[in-house]
């Protein structure tokens, strides 16, 4: 009977042992499409080609930091599997890719996809779809809106807030001053114009003399800073993408004008507008970054920035680093790293949105000294500081403190 008793209880407490173990590790792996024991499908969207191809380098620094994760073991032991479609920046081709990662890729979610039309083509799709469109590339305010896109979070400081910044600069320090706008026609451009206008309040419509906008179909803006100088303006408030920045910067020094110049942030590269724009005609230029510019010398002996040129010397050694959009890439890639490493074996969609609104002070080598990124269930904005900058010689020369101006969406 003894003998009985005692199997009885072996057995009772094995039993006992499997629904622990059950209900323990076993039943903490939890995956939706795009997530196994051995790998995890992200997707993204870049312009590789078209107007607004001096972005596409972005995706090609996060394929390579992915293959750097999957060369050290992956994510809690899966490997990344990236898979990287181009747009050309138009957002009907944006939807045809967002569509094809979704529906035939089977991938668990969007990561990093660039341009404010674009993300607005396919930001109803996804969220109908419940499947993160996370990190959008992209400063418009209305990214931050988690109660009417809990699907949909950004990255980067707001156009609204930044162009606040500028608007608060001017009115200090320039306040009889004669603006002219320029801006691209879309709601990238028109996001910026809100935060400008709303920054310089009852002052704005004194204060711009014009607001010029263009079409990312032009071939060239030329015209348009011909307008502006006729106007008299003594200062320049440039809302445009790259290739656009780098015309608007030359023909200034073509025709002599030489107004007070802010650059919006996401064209403040050196090495895609500020060299090709030419060094002389881009001198006392303002505008802001929240990112260590690689090309100032102040950050030779960073910690972060030697990791980030370790990075490129074994993955992507024919980065142009004299792009900011280089550690962009670098730096918005270890922001989904630290968020797929806090999900866990809980790789549901669901998860993945919750460890993204959960992130606190979370502090990255690219970033500058005294900016975090956070967030919550109610703040989908991760990164809202930003320093002003002034282009000196061939590098930005930052000053003033670090800054904040919130907008929500």
């Amino acid at each position: 009977m003894l003998a009985i008793n005692l199997r009885l209880g072996a057995f009772a407490a094995a039993l006992a042992l499997l629904a622990a173990t059950s209900s323990g590790a076993f039943a903490q792996k939890k995956y939706d499409t795009g997530a196994t024991d051995t790998e995890i499908k992200i997707g993204n969207i870049m312009p590789y080609s078209g107007p607004a191809s001096a972005y596409g380098v972005i995706g090609k620094t996060e394929e390579a930091y992915f293959r750097k994760i999957n060369a050290e073991g992956g994510i809690n032991g899966r490997k990344i599997n990236f898979i990287s479609y181009d747009d050309t920046y138009s957002p009907p081709k944006t939807v045809e890719q967002a569509r094809k990662l979704v529906e035939s890729d089977e991938v668990l979610l969007i990561f990093n996809p660039l341009g404010t039309p674009p993300n607005t083509a396919i930001q109803k799709y996804l969220n109908s779809k419940k499947v993160p469109q996370l990190f959008v590339a992209t400063g418009a305010t209305k990214w931050n809106d988690p109660k009417d896109f809990p699907w949909t979070m950004g990255w980067q400081p707001n156009y609204q807030s930044e162009s606040r910044i500028y608007a608060k600069y001017i009115l200090k320090n320039k306040p009889d001053a004669k603006i002219a706008v320029l801006y691209q026609n879309d709601d990238y451009g028109k996001d910026y114009l809100k935060g400008f206008k709303d920054g310089l309040g009852d002052k704005a419509a004194s204060m711009i003399v014009i607001e010029e906008s263009y079409e990312v179909s032009e071939p060239t803006i030329d015209s348009h800073i011909v307008k502006m100088k006729a106007t008299g303006a003594d200062v320049f408030f440039n809302i445009t993408t790259p290739k656009f920045a780098a015309q608007a910067i030359k023909k200034n020094q073509e025709i002599g004008w030489k107004p007070l110049h802010f650059l919006n942030g996401v064209s403040s590269s050196i090495g895609s507008v500020i060299k090709p724009a030419g060094f002389e005609n881009s001198q006392g230029i303002i505008s802001s970054n929240y990112l260590k510019d690689p090309t100032d010398i102040e950050w030779k002996n960073d910690a972060g920035m030697k990791a980030w040129n370790e990075f490129l010397d074994k993955y992507y050694p024919e980065a142009n680093r004299a792009d900011i959009f280089v550690m962009y890439g670098y730096t918005v890639a270890q922001g989904l790293e630290h968020v797929l490493r806090a999900s866990g074996d809980n790789l549901t969609r669901a998860n993945v949105m919750k460890q993204a609104a959960s992130i606190k002070d979370l502090e990255l080598g690219g970033l500058l000294p005294g900016i975090k990124v956070n967030t919550s269930a109610t703040d989908f904005a991760p990164i809202s500081q930003v320093q002003l900058m002034r282009l000196k010689g061939e590098t930005w020369e930052r000053f003033g403190e670090i800054l904040s101006d919130d907008v929500g969406g």
